[in-house]
């Protein structure tokens, strides 16, 4: 179920992404639309698709080959042979996907309702994005996060790793993969992307390569998981400018599926009304003019 419904949309929204309709073939308004931008969900208005993974499929619904990474979750159809995909941030339900059909180079086809989606012209910003982040344990980066005016929503959890749906107990054990991450989403529009990811570099030891501060483990290593290019671009940017006075040893990749963790897991230190122990905002980086 999704995390809210949006207030604005009509019963056959609701009908498709809450109950998971269908709209009928060639009917939608995205079907034969090719405009250059991004496709955001309709209900939470998460950033989905470029339109650069567009297709015309011939199929009756609008056909993407790839998605923004990190947005989208897939999982078996209620029928038990399809598999559905949904939005992975409010879980609103977008369609199915199908393999090996031969209508482009990847050989995939997001098969989504037009009802289910928005979209932002090229060079306008969405209402939300998305950025993941790993710094240690994700009870304090995600506590830092949540203070941080523009930042919308945080959830925690696990990326970067080969299993799927980990357990906590697992992630622990380092074999996984897994890193402790926290999903920050935010409103651009509020919080741009590079004092975002300045904030991130300011709130734990980029410079610790086997955990942050006492947590020591594979899982506490410093990552960030970009989702578009100009987050990629700016993080390039900020390592290496960090990097002519530090030994900067956080990761860059491009985010990949996001296992949310465990509720006892989320907003840990809000609901315990315990302080952080090894996470705080430094100030070293008031230098950052003398940086970049």
């Amino acid at each position: 179920m999704a995390k809210k419904i949006n207030k604005n949309l009509s019963e056959f929204e609701k009908f498709v992404l809450f109950e998971k309709g269908t709209e009928r073939p060639f009917s939608g308004k995205f079907e034969d639309h090719f405009e250059k931008g991004i496709y955001v969900c309709k209900n939470c208005g998460i950033p989905l698709y470029n339109s650069s993974s567009k297709f015309n499929s011939g199929c009756g619904w609008p056909a993407f080959d790839d998605e923004i990474p990190g947005a989208i979750k897939k999982q078996v159809d209620r029928d038990g042979i399809r598999e559905e995909i949904v939005c992975s941030y409010c879980g609103a339900h977008l369609g199915h996907v199908f393999y090996g059909e031969g209508f482009t180079e990847k050989n995939v086809r997001h098969c989504v309702n037009s009802v289910s989606l928005d979209f932002v012209p090229e060079g306008e910003k969405p209402l939300i994005d998305r950025i993941f982040f790993a710094g240690g344990c994700f009870w304090g980066v995600e506590y830092l996060f949540r203070k941080l005016d523009g930042v919308v929503d945080t959830r925690v959890g696990y990326m970067g790793g080969r299993r799927k749906n980990p357990t906590y107990e697992q992630v622990c054990t380092g074999v996984t993969g897994h890193l402790e991450t926290v999903e920050v989403i935010f409103d651009p529009k509020k919080l741009d992307e590079e004092t975002l990811i300045k904030y991130f570099f300011e709130i734990h030891d980029f410079t610790q390569e086997n955990g942050q501060g006492p947590d020591i483990g594979e899982q506490y290593k410093s990552a960030i998981f970009y989702t578009n290019d100009l987050q990629k671009k700016i993080s390039e940017k900020l390592i290496q400018a960090l990097k002519k006075k530090y030994d900067v040893v956080t990761q860059l990749k491009k985010a990949s599926d996001f296992w949310v963790a465990e509720d006892y897991h989320q907003q840990y230190y809000e609901k315990t009304g315990k302080t952080p122990y090894c996470h705080v905002r430094f100030k070293l980086l008031k230098t950052w003019d003398g940086i970049i």
